[in-house]
């Protein structure tokens, strides 16, 4: 999630004042913030797999290459619960003033403007420092060992940033998505907020302790395998929309 607010969107008001028309452009805004942290860590990661598919160790190189999806599920839980949810006040010195700059706005915009496509999802420039570190030193091993790993590190985040977006923006009549979409938009409710930190999976609420409680659980499948949901009509959308930028 990128800190800051584009200054455009400070006092931004669609003309039709029209909510879905709101979602429409700032989802064509995450996506082309989305585009060039795609093409970069997947073409990089493509690379990677194919020396390790063509290395004398090919079938080791994949195993890496996998684990590196629970990997990254995990640093995403992690990021998302002690740096994304973290506090960060100001103080004296430059380490407290970047961390408070830099960290402390990075995702309560997101929650404050759930569908400010600003806010939904990353940029290429966000980890791309820790990226020109991680990625040299982990060629000090064979490439089929900790590049292999990075590799599916990075290819997961991408996965995971796209599916960021889709929970906001995306519809979908499979029962799994829609579950996820669910379980996700309860963690923005003021009651889940402090749970539900995964995003591609529940798995580390379970083991963390902070998964929602199981009459939520309960609900939140139920309502996901139900094929008669409730839509928002236009006048509950467009009273959501006007509450959420009234000044």
């Amino acid at each position: 999630m990128s800190a800051g607010l584009a200054p455009a969107l400070t006092g931004y008001r669609p003309a039709d004042s029209s909510f879905e028309a709101y979602k429409l452009e700032q989802s064509r805004i995450a996506r082309r913030r989305l585009y060039p942290l795609a093409a970069f860590y997947t073409m990089y990661s493509l690379i990677v797999a194919l020396l390790g598919l063509r290395s004398g160790h090919p079938w080791i190189g994949m195993a890496f290459y996998l684990t590196g999806i629970p990997v990254w599920s995990l640093v995403e839980y992690l990021f998302h619960r002690y740096v994304l949810h973290g506090r960060f006040p100001p103080g004296q010195g430059l380490i407290r003033r970047f961390l408070h700059e830099r960290l402390d706005p990075l995702h309560w915009e997101h929650h404050e403007r759930p569908f400010d496509g600003w806010h939904i999802s990353g940029e290429l420039k966000d980890i791309l420092p820790l990226f020109f570190v991680a990625a040299p030193f982990s060629f000090l091993f064979p490439v089929y060992t900790l590049p292999a790993l990075l590799a599916g590190v990075v290819q997961s985040y991408v996965g995971e940033e796209w599916l960021h977006y889709f929970l906001h923006f995306g519809k979908s009549r499979i029962p799994f998505f829609r579950h996820l979409k669910r379980y996700h938009l309860y963690h923005h409710s003021p009651r889940g907020m402090e749970m539900g930190y995964g995003i591609t999976s529940g798995v580390w609420d379970v083991v963390f302790h902070t998964g929602y409680p199981r009459l939520v659980r309960k609900s939140l499948f139920e309502k996901s395998r139900s094929n008669g949901l409730r839509k928002m009509t236009r006048s509950e959308a467009s009273r959501l929309f006007r509450e959420r930028f009234r000044k």
